[in-house]
């Protein structure tokens, strides 16, 4: 497929061995999830963000976005329990604001002393989430779901790399002629 830049430069879309098999992990997903009633929104994110383009990326991002999801997950419910003894209506007030301040300092020194900086964006995301947007009687079940469904999904990514390496997926696809050469050997 080909795309015209306004520049006049060839822009050619390649879609590549990760990015199908990215596809496959997202749908695979959402297909358990829907098969128990269940969003499958955040197990396909998780399966998005733990496909890597080998199985050593694929902890990687993986694993930054489950350490993350949940450290923001555990420091979200900490501060907003205590955000509820002094507002139990919960909702916005400006107490948030330090708890916010702090939560954020606090997943900053835990992903760093871990050595996983990697984790700060996505328990940022999860803990904004928490202190922003939950209703004061579904905090600690939305924090363990979403951990939970993080989890499968980083899990079912690492699964379709493992099972699915780019060399066995070039094999099975030059057997197919869907493709025009043997791997490269590994040496």
């Amino acid at each position: 497929m080909h795309f015209h830049h306004h520049d006049h430069q060839l822009i050619r879309l390649h879609i590549g061995m990760r990015n199908v098999k990215t596809a496959l992990a997202a749908t695979l997903c959402a297909m358990i999830y829907l098969l128990f009633g269940r969003n499958p929104t955040f197990a396909c994110i998780g399966a998005v963000f733990g496909m890597g383009y080998d199985m050593g990326n694929s902890w990687l991002s993986g694993g930054n976005r489950l350490f993350g999801t949940i450290i923001g997950g555990l420091l979200g419910m900490g501060l907003f329990s205590l955000y509820i003894i002094f507002v139990p209506e919960g909702g916005l007030h400006p107490l948030i604001l330090p708890l916010l301040f702090l939560g954020v300092l606090v997943l900053i020194a835990i992903s760093l002393t871990v050595k996983w900086p990697g984790a700060i964006q996505p328990g940022a995301v999860m803990l904004c989430i928490l202190l922003f947007n939950q209703p004061v009687d579904s905090y600690i079940a939305y924090s363990l779901n979403r951990i939970v469904d993080t989890a499968i999904g980083v899990v079912i990514a690492l699964g379709v790399n493992l099972l699915l390496p780019r060399e066995r997926l070039v094999r099975w696809l030059v057997k197919l002629h869907l493709h025009p050469e043997e791997p490269a050997p590994k040496n």
